[in-house]
């Protein structure tokens, strides 16, 4: 799979967050039940100083086996005490550009990254989503690289 690298600014991004790993037998339903509480819970329309529309799924906080996932959006300035509120440091990254099943290419797409030997940081990974068609999704992962 193809990737280039970048680096970029820092971003703030508000949302909703949960703890999970990729041993938890229900970590799908986890990451799924942010995504439906984001879009169908109204959290997104509650997000303040969003710089865009595009959609970010964050993996951050990784301890052990565990990590903090945060599905939200990028915002100028954090201002909504009642949601989570994480930082994507600046630095480089891997970028991966994918297109398809909104569902079935990223989990494809993580397939792949978690089999490449890439010099990563794990100090946030993130999804954004640039559009919202589920059927043609435009997605770049970005994971950290040291």
């Amino acid at each position: 799979m193809n990737y280039e690298i970048v680096n970029l600014e820092q971003k703030i991004v508000v949302g909703v967050s949960a703890i999970t790993s990729n041993n938890n037998p229900k970590m799908g339903e986890v990451i799924a039940g942010l995504w439906v509480k984001l879009y169908e819970g109204g959290v997104h329309s509650m997000i303040k100083n969003k710089v865009n529309e595009y959609a970010i799924g964050l993996y951050s906080d990784y301890s052990n086996d565990q990590y903090c996932v945060t599905a939200g959006n990028e915002v100028s300035k954090a201002d909504n005490d009642q949601l989570t509120v994480k930082i994507i440091p600046a630095g480089k990254y891997a970028k991966f550009s994918i297109h398809g099943h909104m569902e079935k290419a990223v989990a494809k797409a993580w397939g792949e990254i978690w089999q490449m030997d890439l010099d990563r940081s794990f100090t946030g990974d993130f999804e954004e989503y640039l559009n919202s068609d589920w059927e043609n999704a435009d997605i770049d992962i970005y994971i950290s690289l040291k």
